[in-house]
């Protein structure tokens, strides 16, 4: 990617793009069940996106999107949040498409006073952004290298992570 994307808040227009941007996406990837988009739309039904992102071309083509939710921790911490999905279209990906969404994303929740945000992830590609496993922290019967958290404001929550319902979607 030689021109940094322009990253803003989607808008309905965007949304039949955003659902066949995360199919292609995650349509072969090892690790996924094939439910990112309808957890998408299912989170954006339940008005559960604390912040919907794209990142679009030079000429307005989205070419990725990111999804920030609310989490619950069992210590109790609020104003946490889970990032994803996040998707980029296939062709585009290790281009800095992503990094740009999560970076952004971050810093916008960071300007709120979120206190933290959670994924479960590639270690490989979260810890450039200061995402860490915890074992502290879980999430069902998840690889504990998976889990990942950043602080923003300590302290660090512990016990089992939980998302948003919409999570849940199959479909």
């Amino acid at each position: 990617m030689t021109v940094p994307p322009h990253i803003r808040p989607e808008t309905p227009a965007d949304i039949d793009v955003i659902r066949a941007l995360t199919q292609a996406a995650f349509k072969d990837a090892p690790h996924s069940q094939q439910t990112e988009a309808a957890i998408v739309d299912a989170l954006r039904g339940a008005d559960a996106m604390v912040l919907s992102l794209v990142a679009v071309d030079p000429d307005g083509g989205i070419m990725g999107h990111v999804v920030f939710s609310p989490v619950t921790i069992e210590s109790g911490e609020g104003a946490w949040y889970a990032l994803g999905p996040i998707s980029v279209w296939p062709q585009l990906q290790r281009q800095g498409i992503g990094t740009a969404l999560v970076t952004d994303g971050l810093r916008r929740l960071e300007g709120w006073g979120a206190r933290g945000c959670v994924l479960v992830g590639d270690p490989g590609f979260y810890s450039r952004f200061g995402f860490e496993s915890d074992p502290r922290l879980t999430y069902r019967d998840v690889p504990a290298r998976l889990v990942q958290r950043r602080v923003l404001v300590p302290p660090a929550p512990a016990g089992e992570i939980v998302f948003h319902e919409a999570f849940e979607a199959t479909g």
